[in-house]
């Protein structure tokens, strides 16, 4: 039967090296080397290399004042990471693949100095072949991570952006310049033998009026397999099995409907209740060689129009099992710069937090990356839905996706992994061609891309193939405009629309201004608010907390696009605030009454507005100023208690 070696939490050795000097010593283990820059250290895995420099004393805590300049220079080596396989995992007459779910970016896998593969590639897992290299004893797996990209950041070309990696460690306007390197999920040794399953594909649905469920189950089995056997149970009780013929399995997979289920609801509207998938595949014997598991759950989500909504608009209107859904969450940002130190624990302390507030969806942006397998299992839980962009993103200057035929087909085999990868999850809602892609006309009004894009085209037609259950969204936000005008209510031109992320005048015009609101959907609407007057100052180092000024450094790292100290002078006789307790509560006060006017507009005008979703959820940097409601450490801002006010209450 196959089996699985985790080499997490082995004994990993990382060290790092001017570019190229250890092609002359690829044969000798970095603990005997004599010439690395940055001499072994114990390395975490998963993890980053910026978080073993770290633990080591190599490098500073970059969260705190501007510490983070002090680690660009981990950008100018190339990092190994080495570890001595045991030999008890290794058996003569076996054969052995490396399997890495996340490397983060780009480099060569060696073993035993000889080097076996290159990857380059943040968004997809990796499988290396391993059994011509090993020898009797002393194995040596090395990843060697090459120079990362210069700038994918959040300014320039989207067009020119044409590089595989997340973008937002780059520089966004809630991040500084913290550019990831490691090893960022899980890594196996795989032994095979014999027969295996292999590309196991689920997706499920359900009849809601009869309490039904409705599963397609696909993948692919070795010839020589000879039985595939499908059970489904639901705590410990089996609920549906089957058993079918290989190549029956490899035709047509198991396609089961109107079998009893209970219903998957989004948070607030019901439970939900999951269910434990099993696939065995057997040979001649009726010998077990191989499985695969999911946890699924059953519902059934549809797309309608919006009350009173343009005729020729998209629908907005989510409908859960027959019901109408109103829409209401938060952009959910990766929890670290460096992800691949986040934990379930990270995970869970927030997605619990997001729940009790009543939040039933996220929007996972694509500056970012397929959060990991627990995220979603997190979600599944606790029924907050999850709209996934695919890795594109709007840089301000030029906002189009490229449309070479490699990128294309890049994103295509990026886009079909996370669908294959994910689609089994229920709190899977919808997939997106990615964030802000547009057109800016003469006028300078940004009109969202659309399928007569070749890259978005090729998106569609892929999801189309590998997930076609699932809405997928051209980009976000899509429609005829990208903003709301004011001028333009009344229109029918804003269906999923972006903004506004802060008040530029008083409470009454913002006020006004959603009192006049004729959006189908809000994906991203903001308002900034201080952190917390105790976490601004763990983590102000020796910056001065006053003046709230764009020449002091506390208050524009990154940016200083979420100060407002002009509309603290207006409200208060031009005076600037005396203390940061006066600024903080005056900002956190600001930005519950905002938010709360714009969530319970629309909430108010649903079924006319399908949802609203705020910039942003959580903070993955202490930023003195920013549109978060839930700070660094994950706990929430004033503006989350006033929000789950109105989440919680029924419309």
């Amino acid at each position: 039967m196959k089996k699985s070696y985790n080499l997490s939490n082995l004994d990993w050795m990382l060290s790092g090296w001017i570019p190229w000097l250890w092609r002359l010593q690829q044969t000798m283990e970095i603990g005997a080397a004599t010439d690395a820059e940055i001499s072994p250290i114990p390395a975490k895995v998963p993890g980053s290399v910026q978080y073993s420099l770290k633990k080591a004393g190599l490098l500073p805590d970059w969260n705190i004042g501007v510490n983070y300049r002090e680690c660009e220079w981990v950008e100018n080596k190339q990092w190994i990471y080495e570890l001595a396989i045991p030999d008890n995992m290794i058996k003569p007459n076996k054969q052995y693949r490396l399997k890495c779910l996340g490397l983060d970016y780009k480099g060569f896998i060696t073993l035993n100095g000889n080097q076996i593969s290159e990857f380059c590639g943040t968004h997809t897992p990796y499988t290396f072949n391993l059994t011509p290299h090993f020898d009797a004893e002393r194995n040596i797996l090395r990843i060697i991570f090459d120079l990362p990209p210069r700038w994918l950041g959040q300014i320039g070309y989207t067009s020119q952006v044409k590089e595989w990696k997340t973008r937002f460690n780059y520089t966004w306007d809630w991040i500084p310049r913290l550019v990831q390197i490691g090893i960022w999920d899980d890594i196996f040794i795989e032994e095979i033998e014999g027969i295996e399953i292999e590309n196991v594909r689920c997706v499920s649905d359900a009849d809601y009026e009869n309490s039904t469920g409705i599963l397609k189950l696909s993948g692919r089995v070795s010839p020589s397999a000879s039985t595939v056997c499908a059970e489904l149970s639901k705590d410990g009780t089996l609920i549906k099995e089957e058993k079918i013929s290989a190549i029956q399995f490899n035709a047509v997979g198991f396609n089961w409907v109107n079998f009893p289920v209970e219903l998957w609801w989004p948070n607030l509207e019901g439970d939900q209740p999951l269910y434990d998938l099993t696939l065995s595949v057997y040979d001649d014997d009726n010998e077990l060689h191989d499985t695969a598991a999911k946890r699924i759950g059953f519902r059934n989500v549809s797309w309608q129009p919006c009350k009173n909504a343009p005729a020729n608009a998209d629908p907005w209107l989510c409908v859960v099992n027959g019901k109408p859904v109103f829409l209401q969450g938060v952009n959910f940002p990766p929890v670290l710069p460096n992800y691949a130190d986040v934990t379930e624990e990270d995970y869970s302390k927030r997605i619990s937090l997001y729940k009790s507030l009543g939040v039933n969806i996220f929007r996972i942006n694509g500056v970012g990356f397929l959060e990991k397998e627990i995220c979603y299992n997190l979600c599944d839980e606790a029924g907050i839905f999850i709209w996934q962009d695919i890795p594109l993103s709007s840089s301000g200057i030029n906002n189009v996706a490229p449309d070479d035929d490699n990128s294309v087909n890049a994103l295509a085999q990026i886009a079909e992994s996370f669908a294959i990868r994910r689609q089994h999850h229920p709190s899977l809602l919808l997939w997106c061609g990615g964030n802000e892609l547009q057109i800016v006309n003469d006028e300078g009004v940004g009109i969202p891309l659309t399928l007569d894009h070749p890259m978005i085209k090729r998106l569609s037609e892929t999801f189309l193939k590998v997930d076609p259950s699932r809405r997928f969204l051209e980009t976000t936000s899509s429609g005829p405009r990208f903003y709301a005008q004011p001028e333009d209510f009344g229109k029918g031109l804003h269906w999923d629309v972006h903004g506004p992320w802060k008040a530029a005048g008083s409470l009454q015009e913002w006020n006004h201004y959603w009192s006049q609101d004729d959006a189908l959907f809000r994906s991203e609407t903001g308002a900034p608010g201080a952190a917390s007057v105790d976490l601004i100052r763990k983590y102000k180092g020796n910056l001065p907390e006053l003046p709230v000024e764009v020449g002091n450094p506390l208050w524009r790292r990154p940016v200083a696009w979420w100060i407002e100290p002009e509309q603290f002078r207006a409200e208060h006789d031009g005076k600037d605030p005396n203390t940061l307790e006066e600024y903080v509560a005056w900002s956190q006060k600001r930005q519950a009454d905002l938010l709360q006017t714009a969530v319970k507009s629309c909430k108010d005008r649903f079924p006319e507005c399908g949802g609203i979703m705020l910039w942003t959820g959580h903070d993955c940097y202490p930023c003195a100023g920013n549109t978060s409601i839930i700070d660094f450490h994950g706990d929430p801002k004033p503006a989350a208690i006033e929000l789950s006010k109105i989440w919680l209450s029924k419309k």
